[in-house]
């Protein structure tokens, strides 16, 4: 079998083209023309209606030049008849360009894909196989996959354990473990199994595997206009027909003063009043708000899902991994009544000097600096290590004259008492002496240091010697640096944080309080977790949450952004409107920041368009008219050379201001985690009165420009 290998660290982070790569620049500007076809066009009622314009100049251009008009006549015809289609071409442009980066993210996932040979079962039980094209396989067919081997489709693993390399999917080198049964049984087709095997049971049909989607969302092909940009559509359709009227008055005005305005005139009034600005940029917004995502690696599965993510109300956040570093450190030796911490300490680092995980690096790391315990020569002792097991809950170290075992309480008292029932047995000791072991004012006084740890929200370990109790390990939950302030930037935003956990009420009190959420849900069931959701939003508000596991999904499905982690159950990314390919809670933050910079874009671009368009009003009317009422000349402040200088200055103008806003509406507004209240006065300061500022200068520069070269 002849595959491929799969691109290391292949996702779109790395996919992620700059603004003015000709890899984007130039495929975009055959989309600008392509986009000129009005089937496509209509979907912008702004931009249709100036295409429309464009075609009626386009005629009456065409009509002048075959009857000959004057020379001066058909040059300003000329001139604007240019300037509308490329107004269009800019705003086709802007669009353009917002869905090339996706499409340049879409092509490096493409590459994942190979010609695939999967080894089908035959039967259910046993390994025999039959070489199939993976495109044949149908949801229910069996497939086995072995270290070496790509995973053929989608699917959930009904038998074996294997690490899978997931880079062509997240970007991540660091393989993941994947095995039957739990959280962690769902495989995504491209991926590399690395080491074991696995039975796979094919749960997608052809077509619509995780990365098709992957593809076709990140391409925009499924993307549906949001909520609010319909309702802004509108909006900028209602203005536009109000300008209609408003234009179409101009004639009679004209008349009544003994003056003619040509339809050339007329037309390009109409387009450099209408909101042109933010109709051309509108539908390039929304594409990049999606790619920032991407950028994140998160897919969202609609625009409605980032809009939503920008007016959440309430937002729930698990604790292991989010709020918390999820790797607790050893933050304390406590040894039972007749034990020294020293010996404690001493034992707790042995039975760790094997352990790689943060946990046993920290218990290392404490003994030494608090107590001075050093490494020693394991060679000597003849040691053989016991790893963690999940079926034994514990780990430790055999030497000639010790056996330590360190793990959960409930593990090292069991492992304590078997031990001193095999000693009674065998007779060294006697049945008293495996008593003293385990006495019960000896399990007494461990129960209490361990519940009074997990009180304060830690994780206890038990540390046993020569089946002898010696005391616990204090691991405490770290709570991330710099989490209370964004807590904190989040309240200042209005939105209200929920911290999800298993922990009991007072593990999860303490830590709540330490982390500066607002409120918690302690022994979160999937039932607990879905009436909070539907309890939030009876009250009007709108929540967000993350999670991975079967039984996340019908909270994950209410949920108004419902964000799932790509290592989690094929139930719950099917839930989810977001999936996370790092699968990393804490961006469940960063969504949300990256749905009020798409807002706060919108916002302030249309507030920009608006007050432009009432600047060049102002600014172009007067001149205009000058000739027909001569007392509009002390309104004519920007002093424009004449009526036709001041229409072609205002519909050049019209076509640079899109292109000058480009790269704003695709690297958004930047953000700060202020209410909506500064917003708006920021947005009325800065985009509103700009709007109306920079209009005045960009039109009397280009008069100018105009007058110097001798174009009106």
């Amino acid at each position: 079998m002849e595959t491929r290998t799969l691109p290391h660290k292949t996702m779109v982070r790395r996919g992620v083209s700059s603004l003015f790569d000709p890899a984007i620049i130039l495929p975009a500007i055959a989309g600008s023309f392509r986009k000129l076809d009005p089937r496509l066009l209509i979907r912008n009622p702004v931009m249709f209606v100036v295409e429309i314009v464009s075609v009626l100049t386009t005629i009456l251009y065409l009509r002048d030049l075959v009857t000959g008009v004057d020379a001066a006549s058909l040059k300003f015809t000329f001139q604007i008849w240019l300037w509308l289609w490329i107004t269009l071409l800019f705003a086709n442009f802007a669009e353009a360009v917002a869905e090339g980066r996706g499409k340049a993210q879409a092509a490096t996932l493409r590459k994942a894909r190979t010609d695939t040979v999967a080894k089908r079962l035959i039967a259910a039980e046993g390994f025999h196989t039959e070489q199939v094209p993976a495109a044949a396989l149908k949801q229910g067919d069996l497939v086995f996959v072995e270290a070496g081997d790509l995973i053929p489709s989608d699917g959930d693993i009904i038998e074996g354990v294997a690490s899978v390399d997931e880079s062509a999917i997240t970007g991540e080198s660091a393989p993941v473990i994947r095995e039957s049964g739990g959280d962690r049984s769902a495989v995504t087709g491209g991926t590399r199994v690395l080491s074991d095997w696995i039975k796979v049971r094919i749960t997608a049909a052809q077509g619509s595997t995780f990365l098709d989607r992957m593809i076709a969302l990140v391409e925009g092909a499924e993307r549906q206009k949001t909520p609010n940009e319909i309702a802004l559509n509108i909006l900028l359709a209602g203005l536009t027909l109000i300008f209609v009227f408003a234009v179409a008055t101009i004639p009679s005005f004209a008349h009544y003063a003994d003056g003619k305005v040509s339809v050339i005139v007329l037309v390009a009034l109409f387009v450099t009043l209408i909101p042109t600005t933010i109709g051309a940029l509108l539908s390039a917004i929304g594409i990049a708000g999606m790619d920032r995502l991407v950028q994140f690696n998160v897919l969202a599965m609609s625009g409605r899902a980032v809009e939503a993510a920008g007016d959440v109300d309430t937002l729930l956040l698990d604790k292991t991994g989010t709020i918390t570093l999820g790797n607790r450190q050893a933050a304390e030796f406590i040894p039972l009544p007749g034990v020294s911490a020293m010996e404690l300490a001493d034992a707790a680092q042995l039975a760790s000097l094997s352990d790689e995980t943060p946990e046993g690096r920290s218990i290392v790391v404490l003994a030494k600096e608090k107590y001075g315990i050093r490494g020693r020569d394991m060679g000597e002792l003849n040691a053989k290590f016991i790893p963690f097991s999940a079926f034994t809950r514990l780990s430790g170290i055999d030497t000639d004259t010790s056996v330590i075992r360190k793990g959960a309480v409930d593990a090292i008292l069991a492992f304590v008492r078997s031990d001193a029932s095999n000693s009674a047995r065998e007779g060294d000791g006697g049945v008293a002496a495996a008593r003293a072991l385990v006495s019960d004012a000896t399990v007494r006084s461990l129960t209490a240091s361990a519940d009074k740890i997990a009180k304060s929200g830690g994780t206890p370990l038990a540390v046993a010697k020569d089946g002898r109790l010696l005391g616990v390990i204090y691991l405490k939950d770290i709570i991330k640096g710099g989490i209370r302030e964004r807590f904190g930037a989040l309240r200042q935003m209005g939105i209200r944080t929920v911290m999800i956990t298993g922990d009991n009420p007072l593990t999860a009190a303490a830590i709540a309080a330490e982390a500066g959420v607002d409120d918690f849900l302690a022994q979160a069931t999937p039932e607990a977790k879905l009436k909070l959701i539907r309890e939030e939003q009876a009250q009007g508000k709108l929540v967000a949450m993350c999670g991975d596991g079967t039984n996340d999904a019908p909270a994950l499905a209410q949920a108004d952004v419902g964000v799932a982690m790509n290592t989690g159950t094929m139930a719950a990314r099917e839930a989810g409107n977001m999936v996370d390919l790092d699968s990393d809670p804490t961006k469940l933050i960063e969504i949300v920041e990256i749905g009020k910079q798409l807002l706060m874009t919108r916002g302030a671009l249309t507030t920009f368009s608006i007050a432009n368009d009432v600047a060049k009003y102002f600014a172009i009317i007067p001149a205009m008219f000058i000739a027909f009422y001569p007392q509009l000349q002390s309104l004519n402040v920007m002093h424009l050379a004449t009526p036709q200088s001041a229409i072609l200055s205002a519909i050049i103008f019209n076509a640079l201001i899109i292109v000058a806003l480009i790269p704003l509406s695709l690297r958004g507004v930047a953000y700060r985690p202020v209410g909506a209240a500064t917003i708006l006065r920021r947005n009325l300061l800065i985009y509103g009165l700009g709007g109306i500022i920079v209009p005045f200068i960009g039109i009397k520069l280009i008069d100018l420009v105009i007058g110097a070269v001798g174009l009106a």
